[in-house]
């Protein structure tokens, strides 16, 4: 390792759960908060420069929903939206509801495992818009379904206009997520993300036009989809598949098949379609499809 280099934990090396009063996920919870401290801890030793923004948004926290809303705050207040009412509004909704907590960690755990550009879960919570969008979707949808419509809107607007993610406060997002890139990201009012879904930048996830009632896409857990990629209607994309970059999608895809193109077919066809077995929201794999889908060669 060349000299000065950070050696970061693996984000899968978490020790076993011990025989204590919490849950694994807050032991699990417990232990990445600890990494992010550590990390932090080594990043100001080695950029001085970094000091006093680590200490602010990480150090002088005693839990992750503490830096999380902090750190939301600061990134989405305005002149009129101010950091400490906002930091207020995220650190009572994280520390009120154990899921957003939970699901925060599984996206942290997926931006470290899936993605080789993420070099520590700090470097996730600071720096990855698509994360910090996601968590901040989560409190707008508790915001809603608290009948607090307006503020959840108001909030809807200012991740929008910070991130380039638009989410509507009602749809629904699993966890274990990860936006890779995030920009341009949409999705519509009552989508429904599962678990351990990976989505690229420019998806769509939208109605096909001014139909109301249930009109947007269904995405089953564990599924892939590529950058550029538009699944317009309330369509179901089965548990595992894969839609491939710039993919236009208008009706169902089968559970672990993969669908490509514009308009998107099935590889493999329609009547007999090709099906992989790994979790391709996992394991990130864009194009091992292409030999049975194309015989263009460059």
């Amino acid at each position: 390792m060349p000299a000065g280099e950070l050696q970061y934990p693996s984000p899968i090396s978490c020790p076993p759960i011990s025989q204590a009063t919490e849950t694994p996920m807050e032991e699990d919870e417990a232990w990445v908060w600890a990494q992010i401290k550590a990390e932090a801890r080594r990043d100001a030793e080695l950029d001085p420069a970094l000091a006093s923004y680590l200490y602010s948004t990480i150090l002088s926290h005693s839990s992750l929903e503490r830096s999380l809303s902090f750190h939301l705050g600061n990134k989405l207040c305005s002149s009129t939206l101010l950091s400490t009412l906002l930091y207020d509004l995220f650190l009572n909704t994280f520390s009120s509801d154990r899921s957003l907590r939970h699901a925060a960690v599984a996206d942290l755990r997926a931006a470290r495992v899936r993605d080789p550009a993420c070099v520590s879960f700090s470097h996730c919570l600071l720096n990855y818009k698509g994360f910090l969008a996601c968590q901040a979707h989560r409190v707008t949808h508790k915001l809603w379904t608290e009948s607090r419509r307006p503020l959840a809107l108001a909030l809807h607007s200012r991740i929008s206009d910070v991130f380039a993610v638009d989410i509507h406060p009602v749809a629904k997002i699993g966890k274990g997520i990860l936006f890779d890139h995030a920009t341009g990201v949409v999705i519509g009012e009552t989508a429904v993300v599962g678990n351990n879904v990976s989505i690229l930048h420019h998806v769509t996830l939208g109605g096909t036009g001014k139909a109301s009632g249930d009109r947007h896409p269904k995405i089953g857990d564990g599924v892939l989809i590529g950058a550029g990629a538009t699944i317009l209607g309330n369509v179901k994309i089965g548990e595992g598949a894969k839609i491939g970059a710039g993919s236009v999608v208008l009706i169902d895809v089968p559970p672990w098949t993969t669908a490509v193109g514009n308009p998107a077919r099935l590889v493999g066809g329609k009547e007999k379609p090709s099906r992989h077995k790994e979790c391709p929201g996992e394991s990130m794999d864009h194009t091992s499809f292409i030999s049975q889908w194309s015989d263009y060669i460059i």
